[in-house]
């Protein structure tokens, strides 16, 4: 039995269908997304989502969706299914769903009658082409397999309506036509494996509705255009193979292709191997550099998730060229920043006064993986160069001051990943000494002075060693409260009191700028006011502004972001510090909070996590349906327990 799989009574209910959505992508940044049931609920969802970097930097929707309709005696029974205005559902193929699962790609059975027929979903490897693989696995008389595409060819952020400008023309290609709607597009080729009927029947489809954007405040409806339908005649046992792609194909390496690519795909048959499945989405190759975005369906990369996921995306499951592929990219970055020059490559908020302190502990993680040596050898030079770059107070934003402890301005700005905004300023204005900030500056001090110890360098060792005792000093006296944890931020003789999570880093990094007793009692708060089961909350119920549900209009759910919500990736750092100060006594505990996580690959995406929850009960996924910082650390604290599970 499959591992992902649910049967005909859940696909039925379009109630808990609906709302489990599917995500596939090609490692290039195209993807393919939408519900269990295949009825489109976001702007965002498609079978073929591509990047049109002639006409912008968005992704685009080219073929929305594809109805299927199976032909036996001339009765007709179409298995696709739409929303459309007044909540009326058609032509609701979903009843003749028997089961769906995703051992190895998504993959729907239909019974119709006496007809089974499979459809298996999958994207080539690096290429924007989709692939659907259609099976008739039982069938007593002739079949006739109806396909009929839904085009939208327009940016995710936007809808498409009926108009005279969209192009109706088209051409034949092998097995497949070739269209594109409007001028500075691509063509779209769709083709089949098998000899084929297209019949040229152009039509609208009006009113279709988007119920996830309703919920989001946004506007919900489009129309879509129909070109007309491919048919083709299917025997029992026989498969066709459908491929969407924006360049013609070879119609006969098809079905070879499908099969090559359904073997390559990593089994998700167990929490991890899921888990991997779901990591390898988020690193993508595009214009000859590996990027890792943020998350899906609308973030691309930005440079602090880059960081923080990269090594449990890729170290933890031994990937480590894939690493190493993503930091020559972010190196570039890095290193252009540095130089006050303009980004080469497209990876955003670089000029963020923690993203280099991140990209220090990034490394750092390389050197916990792999090995210190190779570290060393590989970006010994990078980690020497950023910090001799901000030690000479060259950041635009990051100043150390004479008490050894980094400053940055955050008023008018948001500098954290504590981002939402409001009229163009924080919700959250986190400024002047910030608490993680300088936990990771202490933490890039040590590491430095290992770094240097390494290399025989006496006197940078001294003078690293010597920062970081005035640094973990000053930290303590500055951050930590009478009350026994850290205070967010300190700015002007203000300490912000309000209980939040970023002051979990100076306990799980590596070096801690605090005691022993300090770190027990910041983690014990963290436990107390903070941990839920699906991460730790922005800010505990106890503290002014407490609002935990990311539910409502926009600027709503702006004002919620930071404030309660639940955050796994933040999880993480705390199940680390857990088995760091408790160590095995905390493991049980750990293995309880990773449980819940592994249920979650059954709601909202399935097979991944989303972007955050709810701060309160029952704790709902929200927010991006797929989010690469949380992944990666779920990984790296599974990593972690079997490390101290082997000792």
């Amino acid at each position: 039995m499959s591992y992902l799989r649910f049967d005909k009574t859940l696909m039925t209910n379009l109630g808990d269908s609906l709302q489990k959505e599917v995500l596939r992508s090609n490692r290039s940044g195209a993807y393919a997304c939408t519900t269990l049931v295949d009825c489109n609920t976001r702007k965002y969802h498609g079978l073929l989502v591509v990047p049109v970097p002639e006409l912008d930097n968005e992704n685009h929707v080219l073929l929305s969706s594809l109805d299927a309709t199976v032909i036996q005696h001339g009765a007709e029974f179409n298995l696709g299914l739409h929303k459309y205005q007044g909540d009326n559902f058609s032509p609701r193929g979903h009843k003749y769903i028997r089961e769906f699962d995703s051992l190895q790609v998504p993959t729907t059975t239909y019974r119709v009658g006496g007809v089974i027929l499979k459809r298996e979903m999958m994207f080539q490897h690096f290429e924007n082409r989709i692939i659907i693989r259609y099976t008739l696995v039982e069938a007593h008389s002739a079949t006739t397999l109806r396909l009929q595409p839904f085009l939208a060819f327009r940016s995710v952020r936007e809808f498409t309506h009926e108009n005279s400008g969209a192009r109706r023309d088209y051409a034949m290609v092998e097995n497949g036509i070739k269209t594109s709607m409007y001028p500075g597009y691509p063509e779209l080729y769709m083709q089949l494996d098998k000899t084929n009927e297209f019949v040229f029947k152009p039509d609208w489809y009006r009113g279709i509705e988007y119920p996830k954007e309703q919920e989001r405040g946004y506007a919900s409806n489009e129309d879509l255009y129909v070109p007309g339908y491919f048919e083709v005649k299917m025997k029992m046992g026989e498969s066709v193979v459908f491929s969407a792609g924006l360049s013609e194909i070879d119609t006969s390496t098809l079905a070879e292709l499908a099969e090559f690519e359904l073997k390559v795909r990593t089994p998700r048959d167990n929490f991890y191997n899921t888990l991997v499945n779901s990591a390898h989405q988020f690193i993508v190759h595009r214009d000859h550099e590996d990027y890792v975005l943020a998350g899906y369906p609308w973030f691309k990369c930005r440079a602090r998730d880059m960081f923080i996921s990269l090594p449990g995306l890729t170290l933890v499951n031994n990937e480590v060229s894939k690493y190493e592929d993503v930091m020559e990219t972010a190196e570039k970055a890095i290193r252009e920043f540095m130089a006050g020059e303009p980004l080469s490559v497209s990876v955003t908020e670089i000029e963020h006064p923690d993203i280099l302190l991140w990209a220090i502990w990034c490394i750092q993680q390389y050197g916990r993986f792999v090995s210190m040596e190779k570290c060393i050898e590989k970006y010994g030079k990078l980690v020497m160069d950023i910090m001799e770059w901000l030690r000479a107070g060259k950041h635009p934003n990051l100043q150390i001051h004479d008490n050894g402890l980094v400053w940055c301005e955050g008023r008018e700005k948001a500098v954290s990943w504590m981002n939402s905004t409001a009229n163009g300023r924080p919700i959250v204005p986190r400024t002047g000494y910030i608490v993680e900030f300088n936990a990771l500056w202490y933490n890039a001090l040590k590491f430095v002075s290992s770094v240097c110890l390494a290399n025989n360098n006496a006197q940078m060792v001294k003078e690293m060693e010597e920062s970081a005792s005035v640094t973990a000093l000053n930290f303590s006296n500055m951050f930590f409260n009478e009350f026994g944890y850290l205070c967010d931020y300190c700015v002007d003789g203000y300490r912000e009191y309000n209980v939040r999570p970023n002051m979990i880093f100076a306990v799980a990094l590596d070096y801690s700028p605090l005691d022993k007793k300090q770190q027990r009692s910041v983690l014990d708060y963290c436990t107390r006011e903070l941990s839920t089961p699906k991460g730790l909350r922005s800010l505990s119920p106890k503290s002014n502004g407490y609002n935990p549900m990311y539910v409502g209009p926009q600027i709503q759910r702006d004002y919620a972001y930071h404030q309660g919500t639940a955050w796994p990736w933040l999880h993480g750092f705390y199940m680390e510090a857990c088995l760091k100060v408790y160590k095995m006594s905390r493991l049980s505990y750990v293995d309880r909070l990773l449980v819940g996580y592994e249920e979650e690959f059954f709601y909202h995406c399935i097979g991944t996590l989303p972007e955050l929850f709810d701060g309160n009960p029952p704790f709902h996924g929200r927010g991006a349906i797929s989010f690469a910082m949380n992944v990666a650390e779920i990984m790296r604290v599974v990593k972690l327990v079997d490390q101290y599970n082997e000792y």
